[in-house]
């Protein structure tokens, strides 16, 4: 029983709780979060006069009318008016911008998530053909890029004298309102490596186990990649499909190039970002610009949201066993 009573006592005073360190002092903890601060300085001025600092002065501009010569004039909310409700071009350019992003994101997801699943498998040369398809994300965006995409798609290009080989004769492409968008879309969907190289880290860890059990149950490879594959690849899905419409809202370069900076034949290319790039720097209306520029924020922001809020009930995270 002294025993039973002295291990007892030991074990009651090591069930007690442990006392808390003493709190360093107020100078102490300066001096280590100092070094930390050093360090963050440089990113701390970069975000401040790079990103925080324009972004506020576009705020303010945002309500003045200015025009780069003379000083802002304060004029409240008649930018937003305006946009709303007088111009025309501006409701294109979200018209055309809407169109652009409803069909590029998903042809270019998909096509990202088909040649990440051929790249999935160890074949010979495998690397350089990831690499391979990877590069157009590298050079979609140049300039000189979207000049060899206008040649192509131009009067007497490579795409018009493939079709004619079929007796399907459309002239130059990017010089019709009919199809000017579409070339601008081609040419984001073949930019599609970048989202195929995310899917591909993401198909890799999917667990071979779950492909054995399924084709116990005699699941074939249709029913294996919905039943299988794409549940478990839902957060790279997720991810890249919010990258993406960030993206398209965001696309300038191709638009330009291929629409010779005008938005194409009739407006029919005129993407947000280039309208917003003509009221800016070509009409001189900075404060117009700038409200353009935070609608477009807004409405990103909003968007993103509800992806996020819809993520709830597509997404499956494995470790939560629940959608």
């Amino acid at each position: 029983m002294p025993t039973i009573a002295r291990a007892r006592s030991a074990g009651e005073r090591t069930e007690a709780p442990a006392r808390k360190a003493p709190a360093a002092p107020p100078r102490r903890r300066r001096q280590r979060s100092g070094p930390a601060y050093v360090f963050l300085s440089p990113w701390l001025i970069g975000a401040s006069l790079l990103t925080v600092g324009p972004m506020l002065a576009s705020l303010y501009l945002a309500f003045t009318d200015y025009d780069l010569f003379n000083t802002p004039r304060w004029v409240g909310l008649q930018n937003f008016e305006r946009m709303f409700t007088q111009d025309d071009r501006f409701w294109n350019s979200v018209w055309v911008t809407v169109k652009f992003a409803v069909i590029s994101v998903p042809l270019k997801l998909a096509a990202a998530l088909g040649v990440a699943l051929l790249l999935n498998k160890s074949r010979r040369g495998t690397g350089f053909y990831r690499s391979a398809f990877y590069a157009p994300s590298l050079l979609g965006a140049s300039v000189s890029v979207a000049l060899v995409w206008r040649s192509l798609f131009g009067s007497n290009g490579v795409v018009d004298d493939f079709l004619g080989m079929f007796g399907i004769h459309i002239g130059s492409m990017v010089d019709q309102p009919r199809y000017a968008l579409l070339t601008v879309i081609a040419l984001a969907i073949w930019q599609f490596g970048a989202p195929m190289v995310i899917f591909l880290a993401g198909l890799k860890q999917v667990p071979s186990e779950l492909y054995e059990a399924a084709a116990l149950d005699g699941a074939g490879p249709v029913r294996r990649f919905f039943s299988v594959t794409l549940p478990m690849i839902t957060p790279v899905l997720l991810f890249n499909l919010v990258l993406e419409i960030i993206q398209a809202f965001q696309s300038f370069t191709g638009a330009f190039v291929i629409g010779s900076g005008r938005g194409g034949p009739s407006d029919s290319a005129l993407l947000y970002t280039l309208y917003l790039y003509q009221r800016g720097f070509n009409n001189f209306e900075m404060g117009y610009a700038s409200a353009m520029a935070w609608v477009l924020l807004v409405v990103i922001a909003i968007i993103t949201v509800l992806l996020f809020r819809s993520s709830r009930k597509w997404v499956f995270y494995a470790g939560e066993g629940t959608r």
